[in-house]
């Protein structure tokens, strides 16, 4: 039954960053837009081994052994992401995007650099003020997008 339920595209979230519960990796037949809420496999780079051995990740079948992120992409290529006390694309503050210096077990935090989104890239962001995303990890290739994540049973705690 697992397997039906992974291969059909169905992953339980356990994290807080988005509702807890039953989701679908829905197949995304366009070109990936600001506000779309996705499942995207994390580049296998030195940033993401650091939060995967810090235990910000779950296990999971992407590079490095990490399960799928759900964010939401605020900003594409060709967009700029300003990252100070919080974020802003395109000089608009993106909101619940504070800028934190130390996790929830006070290690500290370095926030990404600002600059322009490059080609095949997104800039990644959840509201949940925990959120290990793109404010840290700054913009990944979009080559890691699964497609759009869409709730079938969930519960906010």
């Amino acid at each position: 039954m697992v397997v039906t339920a992974v291969a059909g595209g169905y992953r339980i979230n356990l994290t807080p960053s988005e509702p807890l519960g039953l989701w679908r990796i829905v197949p995304l037949h366009r070109p990936v837009a600001v506000n779309d809420l996705v499942f995207i496999c994390p580049p296998a780079t030195a940033e993401m081994r650091e939060a995967r051995a810090r235990g910000y990740f779950r296990s999971g079948f992407c590079p490095g052994g990490v399960a799928p992120l759900i964010k939401t992409v605020i900003a594409v290529a060709g967009q700029n992401a300003e990252i100070g006390a919080s974020v802003s694309v395109d000089g608009r503050e993106v909101s619940s995007s504070r800028v934190t210096r130390r996790d929830g077990n006070g290690r500290p935090l370095t926030p990404s650099a600002s600059g322009t989104v490059p080609a095949g890239y997104v800039f990644l962001h959840s509201a949940f003020p925990g959120s290990y995303d793109s404010r840290y990890f700054g913009p990944v290739p979009a080559s890691g997008i699964l497609g759009l994540a869409q709730e079938i049973l969930t519960y906010a705690p």
